[in-house]
């Protein structure tokens, strides 16, 4: 194989990307296994081969896909980042730079599926609240260390603080898919904005 020959997809990873786009869109009591096929070109027999039933797919969806992205994209750059209070800003705002306006009609897929799922399926609400937790934590452990560092009032309870900056986050988006209106997001970030700078030290 030539160096810069690329491995094909495979026809799981295929099949996840089709289901995320289908629950992203419809939900996942929207989801219809015969469309997810449809998208990919694949018979029923490769879907079940790799995936026992709908349930297992979307959780899989939300482990492997909706979870990896957010662990990409809101978790692991904050651990480099030394003043929290500036680093969950400047992530609020990269996020508005990377995912295009479609997502913000869409809303959040993590929380799109807690909203829909966790009332009647204690294996997507089991799992959703591990990871929300995860998430929460790594709030937290980034403003303990602003403390420590002097960036953070040594008097907040960061654990309470990280809830409340994950909750603003994602009624932001939950606002911005209501209104249907990307613009809705960044205001509420600005918003956030001044609440992180009153997690700061009054000199």
């Amino acid at each position: 194989m030539m160096m810069n020959e690329t491995k094909p997809e495979s026809s799981r990873d295929r099949i996840l990307k089709s289901a995320f786009k289908e629950i992203h869109q419809h939900g996942y009591q929207g989801m219809r296994i015969d469309q997810v096929l449809k998208n990919t070109d694949l018979k029923k027999g490769a879907l079940y081969h790799h995936f026992s039933s709908k349930q297992v797919l979307a959780y899989a969806v939300l482990e492997e896909l909706i979870q990896k992205r957010i662990t990409e994209l809101w978790i692991d750059p904050l651990k480099n980042m030394t003043n929290p209070i500036e680093g969950i800003y400047t992530l609020c705002l990269s996020v508005g730079d990377v995912w295009q306006d479609e997502f913000f009609y869409k809303g959040c897929p993590l929380n799109n599926l807690a909203q829909e799922m966790s009332p009647i399926d204690e294996g997507f609400r089991e799992r959703i609240l591990k990871f929300f937790q995860y998430w929460q934590m790594s709030f937290s452990e980034a403003l303990e260390k602003g403390q420590e560092q002097g960036f953070v009032d040594k008097k907040i309870n960061t654990a309470n603080s990280a809830l409340f900056i994950l909750s603003s986050i994602e009624g932001a988006f939950g606002m911005a898919k209501n209104h249907q209106s990307k613009t809705v997001y960044l205001n509420c970030v600005e918003e956030l904005k001044r609440y992180l700078q009153s997690l700061a030290p009054i000199s």
